[in-house]
This record gives structure tokens, sequence and C-alpha cells, in this order.
């Protein structure tokens, strides 16, 4: 497993783009067409960049909306770009993923905002991507799990785009790091608690994280109200410094009313799927795509 020095983000950076084109190697990208596109970003920032794919064969007119993870601070959208591939060709469905900034450069609401721009262009451009507005699920893993989480309620908050499902795998919510398996795994492989602390500071920046401040569009976990959120499944894995936060989540989204379907996948670590030929990390596969596809009713 690559060993992530977050205390120095651009090498650590170019670390994970290497590490991450020689494991994936030539993605096979059979029977799907990939393009990238500028769309309006939030208000006063950048453009945003998204990469779209569309399945030869569309089983559906639905979409997935994927955000990458990387604690707040590394990656782009190489990360899941061959899981994307997959997710396109196997249910059949348009998939848009998007390239936030990234703190400490951009913090939070940076990576937010910019995901609800880009949720909100494909709810707009619906019609031209092929896909039903009312069918649009959302899609992301630890950090990207906790944007997706916060995407939720942003769109919630504000009255839309209409989200279908939110796929939260292992995610990031909660910024005061206090539950039993935060502190309890600070040497655990890809995520532990030091690396989680530090993720925190650059997102929030230094000194606010755990303080009475941070509102719940940055740490989901914080919210009292999730009533009115769109069905979840949340994926815990069980050497996780995140488990304890995603199963408390995933406890809230019930008491709040809203479907949700927790697994927690035993003897994982957080990002044990990049181990591919284990069992589990294929279950962990098959799952995401049937869950998905069950969502956009596929």
């Amino acid at each position: 497993m690559p060993k992530l020095d977050l205390t120095d983000l651009p090498a650590t950076r170019e670390q994970l783009k290497a590490v991450f084109a020689e494991r994936q190697g030539v993605v096979d990208e059979t029977g799907v067409t990939i393009r990238e596109e500028r769309v309006p970003g939030p208000e006063g920032a950048p453009d945003v960049r998204v990469r779209i794919y569309t399945p030869d064969l569309i089983t559906a007119p639905a979409a997935i909306f994927d955000v990458h993870g990387g604690g707040f601070v590394i990656g782009d959208l190489e990360i899941d770009h061959a899981a994307n591939v997959r997710f396109a060709r196997e249910i059949g469905v348009v998939v848009v993923s998007v390239d936030y900034r990234l703190a400490p450069e951009a913090p939070y609401p940076a990576a937010l905002e910019d995901c609800y721009a880009a949720l909100t262009w494909v709810a707009k451009n619906a019609a031209e991507l092929g896909v039903d507005p009312g069918r649009i699920a959302i899609h992301g893993i630890s950090a990207g799990g906790g944007l997706c989480a916060a995407l939720a309620l942003l769109a919630r908050d504000r009255g839309g785009p209409a989200i279908a499902f939110q796929y939260l795998g292992v995610p990031e919510v909660d910024d005061r790091l206090e539950t039993p398996s935060m502190r309890a795994f600070v040497d655990t492989p890809q995520w532990n608690r030091p690396r989680a602390e530090i993720s925190w500071d650059c997102y929030l920046g230094k000194g606010v994280r755990g303080g009475a401040d941070v509102p719940v569009h940055a740490a989901p976990a914080r919210a009292v109200d999730l009533s009115g959120l769109p069905p979840a499944y949340v994926s815990v894995m069980e050497f996780d410094p995140l488990r304890d936060e995603g199963i408390a989540y995933a406890q809230a989204l019930l008491a709040s009313g809203v479907t949700t379907e927790l697994h927690l996948f035993p003897g994982t670590f957080h990002g044990s799927s990049s181990v591919e030929h284990a069992a589990v990390s294929k279950r962990e596969v098959a799952e995401a795509i049937t869950v998905l596809a069950r969502a956009l009713e596929v």
C-alpha cells in the first residue's frame, strides 16, 4: 500500500498519480464514450471540470454523479476512472465525475460548492445527457462520501437539484474525531487518526475542527435533522477510524426516517478494496453495482 505523507501534499499528490497510473494500467474503455467539459462554477469561482461517461448501451435514462475521495486534499478524476467506466458499462447509465478544488489551497466550502455547481449543471442539462433529472444518484468514497452526504444536505436546504439516492462509501463526516474507532486506529493502513487530523485542519482551517461553530454542510455528522434526505447506502470497514462515524450517520439517517442500508465489511481497512483479488473486495465492488442499479431502477 502506498504510504501517504499528508505533511508534504505536493509530493503526495504526484506520488498518488503515479501509483494509480501503475495500478490501473490501461483501462479498458470498450463500450463507453468519455469526454470532458468545463461547467460553470460557483459565483466568483473558476469553472469546474467534469468527465462524462456515456455507455454505448444505455439501459435507463439515469445518472451517477461521482465525487472522488482523497481526504479533501489529494485526488483527481483519475482515482475513480476505472470504477466509473465499469459503472457506465455494467449498469448502463451516464456517469459524471467532478474534479473539485482541493484544500488547503481552497478550503471549505470550495469543494462542496464545486460539487453543487456540477450537480446543478447535470440536472439542468439532463435532456442533453439523456438523463431523467429525477433519477440522479450521488456516489462517493471516503472524503467523496463525506462530500456526498454534505451535498445531499445542501441540495435539500437549497430546494434542489433532486437527488434520488446517496451512496456513501466509508464516509468522512465528523470533524470531532471522538469515536472509539477514531481513537483506536492511529496507525492503520491508508487512513488513521493522524491523517484525519491533517485532513480536517486543511479543509476547515487550523484550530477549527472540533469547535462549536463547524457547519453541518462541512461535517454532516453534526446535523440534527436529516429528514427529507434521499435514501442512502452506507459502507464501513472494520479496521477504519471512520467506521464508527459512518455507523452513527446511518443510524441518524434511519432515526430521521430516511431509508438506509448499512454494511460493515469484516476484516477490511480503509481503501482495502484496492486489493482487488481479495474475496471481500470483489463482494464490495459487486454490491456497489447492485445497490446503484437498484436505486436507479435499472
